[in-house]
C-alpha cells in the first residue's frame, strides 16, 4: 500500500539505471554529476562546501539531519544542487540546532532523494565512475529525464570556478570559534601578516583559520590578474579550494605561473588550488574515477601519516612533474595520488586535502603555521 504522505520521486542515471524512492527538500527536478560522501558527520558543512557546486550528493551514512541545522556553520552561500540519503530525520536533537533540516532544504531551494538504497548506488558509482544523473519528484517518464541528462556537459572541461568566486574583493576578519592548539602569544605575533587569497570556490572555514594563526586577507576574484595581487602588497597568497575541472581555469593557472616564477611571496594552495599550482608548474591533471569526498582519507609520506577530509574529482598526474622543479610531500595512501607538493628553493606549497577540518580531523592543521612561519621568515 502506497504511504498517501510521501510523495514519490525518482533517481535516473545517464545509463538508464532508475533508483525510486521519495521526495523530501525542495520539490523538482535537479540534474548533476552524482558523487558521494563516506562522512559521518558534518552535513551542512558539505551541503554548503563551493566545491560541490552543480553536483548531485549522495551521503553513505544512513541517516541525516538528525541534529537539524545551525546558523554557524554553514561553509558559504553555494549549495549543491540536490542531496540523495538512506533516511532523513525531521526530527532536531542537538543544542544548537536552530532549524529543522526539511524546512533548510526547502529554503535553499535543495532537491532531496531519500528511500532508495544508497548502497547500491554507490557500488554502481565505485566500480562505473561518477556519472551524470537526475532526481525529480515531478511526473517525467525515463525517456525525457535521459534526454535531461543528455543536454548537460560532463565535469570535464567545466570551469565552474568563476561561478562560484567572489565578484568584487573584501576583507575577512572572522577567527574560528576553536583554536585547537593555537597559542595566544603565536597569533599576536603575526597579527600584521597580510594574505591575498583568490577565490575559487574557497570555504569561510579556511578564512576562519588563517585569521586564527592572526592574519588579515583580502579575498580577490578568481579571474585577478598578477598587478592585482601584488598591488596589495601581500606577505603571502592563498590560492583556495573550488568546483570543476582545474585544467579549465586558465586565468588561475597563468596568474599562479607568473607568481610561481616571481617566487618571492610565500604561497599555499588547498585542493583546487593544489592542482592548479600543479599545472601552473607544467604537469598535468586527470579525472578520479568516483573522486575522493570523506573525512578519513590516509596521506603521507616517510611513516608519517594525517587522518584527513578531502572533496575532489581531478588529481594531478605525478609522471607529469619535474623532479627538478617539485618535490611531491605527500601521498594518499588509499591510492597513491598526489596529496602535496613543494616547489624546490621557492617558498610554495600545496594539498590536496583540507586542513581546515570543517567538517573532519584536525591532524593537518600545521599546514597552516607552516604557512605562517614561511611568512614570518620574510618579515
Amino acid at each position: 500500500m502506497i504511504n498517501p504522505y510521501k510523495k514519490n520521486a525518482k533517481l535516473v542515471l545517464s545509463n538508464g539505471i532508475v533508483f525510486p524512492g521519495f521526495s523530501f527538500g525542495a520539490p523538482g527536478t535537479a540534474v548533476g554529476e552524482i558523487v558521494f560522501n563516506t562522512g559521518m558527520t558534518g552535513y551542512q558543512e558539505v551541503i554548503t562546501d563551493p566545491s560541490y557546486f552543480g553536483q548531485l550528493l549522495t551521503f553513505t551514512y544512513p541517516e541525516i539531519g538528525n541534529t537539524g541545522i545551525n546558523f554557524e556553520d554553514s561553509e558559504s552561500s553555494i549549495y549543491v544542487k540536490g542531496i540523495i540519503v538512506r533516511n532523513y530525520s525531521s526530527n532536531n536533537s542537538n543544542w544548537r540546532s536552530l532549524m529543522n533540516f526539511n524546512q533548510w532544504l526547502v529554503e535553499k531551494n535543495i532537491i532531496g532523494l531519500y528511500g532508495i538504497d544508497t548502497r547500491a548506488l554507490v557500488k554502481i558509482l565505485r566500480s562505473k565512475g561518477s556519472m551524470n544523473g537526475v532526481i525529480t519528484s515531478e511526473n517525467k517518464s525515463l525517456e525525457s529525464c535521459l534526454k535531461i541528462i543528455n543536454k548537460i556537459p560532463k565535469m570535464e572541461g567545466l570551469n565552474l570556478s568563476k561561478v562560484v568566486s567572489a565578484e568584487q574583493k573584501y576583507i575577512w576578519d572572522s577567527p574560528t570559534d576553536t583554536y585547537f592548539d593555537l597559542r595566544k602569544s603565536y597569533s599576536e605575533k603575526s597579527s600584521k601578516l597580510k594574505i591575498v587569497a583568490i577565490d575559487f570556490g574557497i570555504k569561510k572555514s579556511i578564512l576562519n583559520r588563517l585569521v586564527a594563526h592572526g592574519c588579515e586577507i583580502l579575498i580577490l576574484p578568481s579571474g585577478s590578474s598578477f598587478n592585482d595581487v601584488l598591488s596589495n602588497h601581500p606577505d603571502g597568497i592563498f590560492f583556495s579550494n573550488g568546483p570543476g575541472d582545474p585544467s579549465s581555469v586558465t586565468e588561475g593557472i597563468d596568474l599562479a605561473r607568473s607568481l610561481i616564477k616571481y617566487g618571492q611571496i610565500p604561497m599555499f594552495g588547498i585542493c583546487l588550488g593544489h592542482q592548479i599550482f600543479g599545472l601552473a608548474l607544467g604537469g598535468s591533471t586527470y579525472k578520479l574515477p568516483f573522486g575522493h569526498r570523506g573525512l578519513n582519507h590516509p596521506c603521507g609520506m616517510n611513516n608519517q601519516v594525517e587522518i584527513t577530509s578531502q572533496n575532489h574529482g581531478f588529481a594531478i598526474d605525478p609522471n607529469s612533474l619535474s623532479k627538478d622543479i617539485v618535490e611531491i610531500t605527500h601521498y594518499n595512501l588509499n591510492d597513491s595520488t598526489v596529496a602535496g607538493l613543494e616547489v624546490k628553493n621557492k617558498p610554495i606549497f600545496s594539498v590536496q586535502y583540507h586542513p581546515e577540518a570543517g567538517p573532519g580531523p584536525h591532524d593537518s592543521d600545521y599546514l597552516f603555521k607552516k604557512f605562517v612561519s614561511l611568512m614570518l621568515e620574510r618579515c
